[in-house]
């Protein structure tokens, strides 16, 4: 059984030998709707408003993400963690275990990491308060809890880092922030991540595992089918049927509306331009739009709707009110008046006096080398002593000067006051053009005192103007007929959506068209992607399940994305006899379940995350279950960075025994929440350690120093190589399984190195050159050593931990990110 990524099968022939398999070139759901839609026997028109309903759907937001990768998590004052604890990982596909006893810290870490990427932590949903409100350190209370994850993101050349601060005491008063080689700085809210991470949640606790199988039916239909593509679809296609409703709508609202039309046309029989109007509406097939533009636009050309235009204008005018206005004025006046009491004044001078030195100190801030004065001219007057003295009686100058500070507030908010009264309608009357354009200049007048004058002087001529004017087009207005005037708006109005609709009916002939297509690629694509999640789903149970009389039959959906009732159905049979999956398993088994649906979830193709993040995965599991939990994430880990947190040995033990490669961290718990993670065990350092162990033996036979050390060095140095190939790999953006093919191929030490060194296994004769200048002039001669000890002759090593000494260091300089860059 291979744990691979969703989905199992690709749109191509699968027996196309010319087309990868499946597990190796997964195909995202975008790839799929777009051979399909390329294939489509549809109009262009028709595959257009697909490509804009599906490519809405796919926007990746302000700061589009490439597939992600764990490099490091630092924690502070953090749960159980006080100073700074940091879990440093190879940020590419493999297992790690990250173990140590209960209360040790290791769930504090595992949580971080979620709650740095989302601001909550799925755990403590639904808990009492009072657990989750312990969510600060109490030993470490001297700063802010911070959280601090390096992240590698496919196709950036450096490493990103993800901060999430907290301000206040709440644990939801969070902020975080994502930096990125090129990109700059962003608020996590900018980052499109919020719906991937509720479509391919890439964190699972012990107390997710019960809320995934123990949650509302609709929860997990929507759960698994939005991994399936489907979420993707039903919003291209909820766009699709939102936008023919609307043509709909109006096509309806254009039908109701013309019968009242008719029937008010008719009742103006009398009047030529009805008559015209109603045979336009009225003809068969599309109504004469020519002929009711043309009424339509005549009237302000052929009667007398411009004066009318123009009598509405002066009826609606509104001139200024004269209560607000002297209000208004009163206030500017007296706070003019308090400003020029306190001209002259102590309080009036030392306001100046606090301004000029401001002045000062802001030059000396922006010329911080320039310590003379720029009036004097004096040298070695504007030094730091002088900005301390001066910022000092800034301050005891601003507080004399504050009643001074005060009057000309007001005097500004009272002017701004005066200024807002002063208004320009949309139309303004020519009979008041001249006593508005007197008004409008006040709203230019900086002066005080002028604009409370000119302010005084203009506001009332113009308000007894505009109740003049307006009392006349009153007045006229009612003289005439307004009967047609108010016709004729109806029918524009009509006119114009009915005129819509005809436009429109291409347009929604080929929504239609693309909303069929669209619902019957979404039902295959259901069934297709549905049977290949399926089947993974049982193949990880079978592992799980030892020892277990209980077989996964099958695991489907139910319903529909709109349906009041979809579920997913997960179906059992128990010694042969059928039966439902949760009222027969035990918790060990309801748990093995969950993670038989969470893994092929989490491994989804569409998923930005290359890695899952598994807190406490072991309770209830019996030893069987464990091996096959342990041969289910090396599977998995072959294509995803896997993070297990776990006290319980069986794990780390159910690795070693069926020798399954696996990086071990421990976490260690001081007091005061000290907490300390070394790693334990990875390839490189496992394979010095052994070199190292083989060194110090005493009476060492000679084969042993001819061969074995050497061999355990080239391990090492070929595990290096590989971590530091996958992070230049990663970073240039290709697909892994390019990669997987490359290391396949490379069979030879130095292809290896070349993979690492230029990301091309055929430059294997630049290798020597550049592994000197990388970690200098013996390193030839080691890797030539290592080489050796692979033949029969073997090498001479005369200082064996001297010789695992350099080795070492030359992994580490291999194995250092900025290598690849």
């Amino acid at each position: 059984m291979t744990v691979t990524e969703q989905p199992q099968r690709n749109a191509d022939d699968p027996t196309d030998p010319a087309q990868p398999s499946p597990a190796d070139q997964p195909v995202p759901v975008a790839g799929l709707v777009e051979a399909r839609l390329a294939e489509a026997a549809l109009t262009e028109p028709v595959k257009a408003l697909l490509k804009e309903a599906l490519g809405e759907s796919e926007t990746r937001g302000t700061s589009p993400i490439g597939r992600i990768y764990l490099e490091s998590v630092a924690v502070a004052r953090f749960r159980g963690i006080g100073p700074r604890a940091l879990l440093k990982l190879s940020p590419r596909p493999g297992v790690n275990l990250v173990v140590g006893r209960n209360g040790s810290g290791k769930s504090s870490i595992a949580e971080s990491i979620e709650t740095a990427f989302t601001g909550v932590n799925m755990r403590w949903q639904g808990q009492h308060a009072m657990r989750s409100s312990n969510w600060r350190n109490l030993h470490d209370t001297d700063g802010r809890p911070e959280i601090e994850v390096k992240l590698a993101i496919e196709g950036d050349t450096g490493r990103s880092t993800l901060t999430r601060t907290w301000e206040g005491d709440a644990f939801d008063d969070s902020q975080a922030e994502l930096k990125r080689p090129g990109h700059g700085r962003a608020h996590l809210d900018q980052v499109d991540w919020k719906q991937a991470l509720r479509d391919f949640r890439p964190f699972l606790s012990y107390v997710d595992l019960d809320r995934m199988i123990s949650g509302k039916p609709s929860e997990m239909y929507d759960a698994i089918a939005t991994i399936l593509g489907l979420g993707q679809l039903s919003a291209a296609d909820g766009r699709l049927r939102q936008e023919a409703k609307a043509l709909e709508d109006a096509e309806k609202a254009a039908k109701a509306e013309l019968p009242g039309l008719k029937e008010a046309l008719y009742e103006l029989e009398d009047d030529d331009r009805a008559v015209q109007a109603l045979v336009a509406v009225d003809t068969a097939g599309t109504p004469d739009f020519s002929t009711i533009e043309a009424l339509v636009a005549g009237v302000p050309a052929d009667t007398d709707d411009g004066l009318l235009a123009g009598l509405r204008a002066e009826a609606d005018v509104q001139g200024p009110e004269m209560p607000q206005v002297r209000t208004a004025v009163d206030r500017l006046r007296k706070a003019l008046a308090d400003v020029e009491d306190l001209r002259g004044t102590g309080a009036e001078d030392a306001l100046q006096r606090a301004e000029l030195i401001e002045r000062a100190v802001a030059h000396n801030d922006r010329h911080p080398d320039a310590a003379y004065c720029p009036v004097c001219g004096t040298a070695g007057m504007l030094d730091a002593a002088w900005a301390a003295e001066a910022i000092a009686q800034i301050a005891a100058l601003r507080q004399e000067a504050e009643a001074a500070a005060g009057a000309r507030s007001e005097l500004r908010s009272a002017t701004q006051a005066v200024q807002d009264l002063v208004h320009t309608p949309r139309r303004i009357p020519v009979a008041l053009t001249d006593p508005w354009c007197a008004w409008t200049a006040c709203r230019t007048i900086s002066d005080p005192g002028e604009l409370a004058r000119r302010t005084h002087e203009a506001a009332a001529p113009l308000a007894d103007a505009c109740a003049a004017v307006k009392e006349n087009a009153i007045r006229e207005l009612e003289k005439r007929d307004e009967r047609w005037r108010r016709l004729v708006t109806r029918l524009a109005g009509w006119a114009e959506g009915a005129r819509a609709v005809a436009a429109n009916k291409p347009r929604l002939r080929d929504i239609r068209k693309a909303s069929t297509w669209i619902k019957a690629l979404a039902a295959g694509l259901r069934e297709q992607r549905m049977e290949g999640f399926a089947d993974q789903s049982q193949r990880i149970w079978e592992r799980l399940r030892q020892e277990s009389n209980i077989d996964l039959k099958a695991v489907s959906l139910k319903g529909s994305e709109k349906a009041t009732v979809r579920k997913l159905v997960m179906d059992v049979s128990v010694d042969g006899q059928e039966a439902s999956a949760l009222s027969v398993m035990s918790q060990g088994e309801q748990h093995s379940l969950a993670l038989s649906l969470f893994l092929p979830r989490a491994a989804t193709a569409d998923s930005p995350f290359g890695f899952i993040v598994i807190d406490d995965p072991v309770q209830s599991m019996d030893p069987a279950k464990v091996n096959g939990l342990a041969q289910v994430l090396h599977e998995l880990g072959e294509h995803r960075q896997v993070v297990v947190f776990t006290h319980d040995t069986r794990l780390q033990r159910a690795f070693t025994s069926q020798d399954l490669p696996v990086t071990v961290f421990e976490v260690e718990r001081a007091k005061s929440s000290k907490v300390k993670v070394k790693p334990v065990t990875d390839p490189v350092r496992q394979a010095l350690d052994d070199a190292r162990a083989i060194a110090s033996t005493s009476d060492l036979p000679t084969a042993a120093r001819t061969h074995v050390l050497p061999s355990l060095c080239r391990i090492a140095l070929e595990n290096a190589f590989l971590e530091a190939a996958w992070i230049r790999h990663h970073r240039a953006g290709a697909p892994e399984h390019a990669l997987q093919a490359a290391v396949g191929e490379a069979d030879k030490l130095l292809k290896v190195a070349a993979l690492a060194l230029f990301g091309d296994a055929g430059r294997t004769g630049d290798v020597y050159r550049e592994l000197r200048t990388l970690c200098g002039p013996r390193a030839v001669e080691l890797l030539k050593q290592c080489q050796s000890g692979a033949h029969a002759a073997g090498t001479q090593i005369i200082a064996p931990h001297r010789f695992v000494d350099d080795i070492e260091t030359m992994a580490q300089k291999v194995r250092k990110p900025e290598v690849t860059a």
